[in-house]
């Protein structure tokens, strides 16, 4: 599969309308002041009114706390593998893919950290909407991005964002990829370059495509 119709495939499943990615665009930036967000407010920022939540595409994977705030839409308050550092604040993300996204969404670089599944070893690197990937360690890690196909709506996180991780080396992202039909990995760069920025700016940029009209 090419990375343009993965990038499409993507989009497809976890944000098929022009209103799903302005709650996903409006969600990651209220997000990353590092408090909760009220149901209120984001439907006020993303324009959506009546916002159900549930009734989005990763409406089931939200996370909320004991007061009913938003605390996890993507970008989230709760630990997770991947650590994300945005404006002073210790953030998290669902999945890998997410910490090359989101920096250029929420218009600030990120540094972050994610430990290899296979060694161990705990991936570094900076991420900024303008320069790109910077500070990577070790330079050899690879990004694991699953088979469209396989993503579930209503389990989004389980069939999604849970196996796509940052691996240390080709061997670990050959031996990760081997759990996972239909798997792609790449190097972090092109990762960067060929899905996950395309993806930033389908979010930022209403009016921009990710390599076929069917996506959005």
């Amino acid at each position: 599969m090419s990375t343009d119709n993965l990038t499409a495939d993507v989009f497809a499943k976890i944000l098929p309308a022009g209103r799903d990615r302005a709650l996903m665009r409006a969600a990651l930036r209220l997000l990353a002041h590092g408090t909760p967000v009220t149901v209120t407010e984001l439907a006020a920022a993303a324009g959506v009114p009546d916002l159900d939540p549930a009734q989005t595409p990763i409406g089931a994977d939200v996370e909320y706390d004991e007061a009913g705030r938003i605390v996890g839409w993507g970008l989230t308050l709760n630990p997770t593998p991947h650590r994300f550092s945005v404006g002073g604040h210790q953030l998290y993300t669902w999945c890998a893919p997410d910490t090359l996204i989101f920096p250029a969404v929420i218009g600030a670089p990120a540094c972050i950290e994610s430990d290899c599944p296979i060694t161990g070893t705990t991936v570094r690197l900076t991420i900024d909407p303008v320069t790109g990937v910077s500070d990577l360690e070790p330079a050899t890690a690879m990004v694991a991005f699953v088979d469209p196909d396989r993503i579930q709506p209503g389990h989004l996180r389980a069939t999604c964002c849970n196996p796509q991780m940052f691996l240390a080396t080709s061997d670990a992202a050959h031996h990760w990829q081997a759990k996972f039909p239909g798997m792609t990995v790449l190097p972090v760069t092109d990762a960067y370059h060929q899905l996950a920025r395309p993806l930033a700016d389908a979010i930022t940029d209403p009016t921009t495509t990710t390599g076929t009209s069917a996506c959005c």
